[in-house]
């Protein structure tokens, strides 16, 4: 299954995903989502689980972009709308460059043709439609490929 994680300094953590989304998608699926990956023992980059007052957004999520293996990415009208899901977008853009792949799709509320006309890159991964799955079901298809590391 999992193996052992090693405790690291701060600066060195290591995380299993970052979570990039709009903040309206918080409640209904973000939160949740985060909450079941950390009990099932991954290391997650989620800002209420890793931003504290005072902190540098930007520092803070450069540093979580850096040290994640992949980016979870909640596509919905609100992420499209908003200026740091699309920053957080290009840099997991720029980290699946290297040949790798990093970007982990879930359409939040959204279609297909609303993610063709925002980024058809996007539109041609293969995505989790939270419309047809429970949170738990996602985490499980997010654990097949965090479990690959």
């Amino acid at each position: 299954m999992m193996a052992d994680r090693v405790e690291k300094a701060p600066d060195q953590i290591g995380y299993d995903a970052f979570i990039s989304h709009a903040s309206e998608d918080k409640e209904t699926l973000v939160r949740p989502l985060a909450e079941e990956l950390t009990e099932r023992g991954f290391n997650i980059w989620y800002d209420e689980f890793e931003l504290k007052v005072g902190d540098s957004l930007r520092q803070s999520i450069d540093k979580g972009l850096v040290n994640s293996n992949y980016g979870i990415v909640v596509l919905s009208k609100a992420f499209f709308e908003k200026n740091w899901p699309q920053y957080e977008l290009n840099g997991l853009t720029a980290k699946e460059m290297e040949g790798k792949k990093v970007i982990l799709p879930i359409w939040h509320n959204t279609s297909k043709a609303e993610v063709l006309k925002y980024s058809p890159t996007l539109a041609d991964k293969v995505a989790i439609d939270s419309s047809r799955v429970k949170i738990s079901d996602m985490a499980d298809q997010l654990a097949d490929v965090l479990n690959d590391i």
